[in-house]
């Protein structure tokens, strides 16, 4: 990226980041401070993780809980807390990854999770939290289809690499065992050492058994050892630079918890809540309030 702003011939880019970009971009901007005019941070990784956490995308579990009470409170109310609903189902059916799976790449589809407009969502996918409740209640159709389809992932070979995927994240994040500079002996150990220690406070509507099976968790438990990338100090703060942060508050990919405490780290930080959106706000948000505060951001 400096590269590219050398060749540019210019002191100082803006950088927009979106999603994992984020962290790209947040990490640049640590680096090379000085060199950065405006930072831009749409659907937010955070850029440090002291507690080595977010491979098991607790906040993302709890985040489940959140969204889809908020989701069901829209008129026409549903009546019916379907957290309640997705934490039975976890322990009753014991596939919670695939629920938490499923539930994270839906909200691409329609990121109300209720489908009010059938015209706007392919033929079948329509209200998740119709169909967990169905499922609660003895008839599991729907939600055993949404979860045949949508549990993948990632696309095609030609659009998604797996293995690019894998060695970035593995490289970058840290695990309940450290770096991947860890002995592959010595990681299930540690990760079962720490998933004995999760409460359900923590992991709630789902399991510990989710977050210890969650697809970065268990790719990387086997990833070769690897030479680690830096990792930014615990208190490290963002440098002093305009940043934008926009957010949806139905994104469970990269929850709004994670923007807000990136927020918090940020002392020149806006943060945009884009109600009702869920994850990548410049290119999916059904509206234009985050587009509009990205112009006034760049141009002001």
């Amino acid at each position: 990226m400096d590269m590219l702003r050398r060749a540019l011939g210019v002191q100082k880019m803006a950088v927009d980041g979106v999603s994992y970009g984020t962290f790209v971009a947040e990490h640049y901007a640590l680096t090379y401070p000085t060199h950065v005019s405006k930072l831009v941070l749409d659907s937010v990784l955070p850029h440090a993780d002291p507690g080595h956490t977010d491979a098991s995308y607790l906040v993302g579990l709890r985040a489940v809980g959140r969204v889809l009470l908020a989701a069901c409170q829209a008129k026409p109310v549903c009546g019916f807390d379907p957290a309640s609903d997705v934490a039975w189902l976890v322990r009753h059916r014991g596939d919670g990854v695939q629920i938490f799976d499923m539930l994270v790449t839906y909200e691409f589809i329609d990121p109300t999770y209720r489908n009010p407009n059938p015209a706007q969502v392919p033929e079948g996918f329509g209200d998740v939290i119709g169909a967990l409740h169905a499922a609660r209640v003895g008839q599991p159709a729907h939600l055993d289809w949404l979860i045949g389809r949508l549990n993948h992932g990632g696309g095609s070979p030609r659009e998604f690499s797996s293995g690019l995927h894998a060695a970035t994240l593995c490289t970058d994040m840290r695990f309940p065992w450290g770096s991947d500079a860890v002995a592959v002996s010595r990681r299930l150990p540690a990760l079962a050492k720490a998933t004995a220690k999760l409460t359900t406070s923590q992991v709630w509507p789902f399991d510990a058994k989710t977050a210890a099976g969650d697809g970065i968790m268990q790719t990387c438990l086997d990833w070769p050892v690897t030479p680690p990338a830096p990792e930014a100090p615990p208190t490290s703060e963002l440098p002093a630079v305009p940043t934008l942060i926009l957010a949806g508050d139905h994104d469970l990919s990269t929850p709004l918890e994670w923007a807000r405490q990136e927020a918090a780290s940020a002392p020149l930080a806006e943060l945009v809540i884009v109600h009702g959106a869920s994850h990548s706000i410049q290119s999916r948000e059904p509206g234009d309030q985050g587009r509009k505060a990205l112009y006034a951001f760049l141009l002001g």
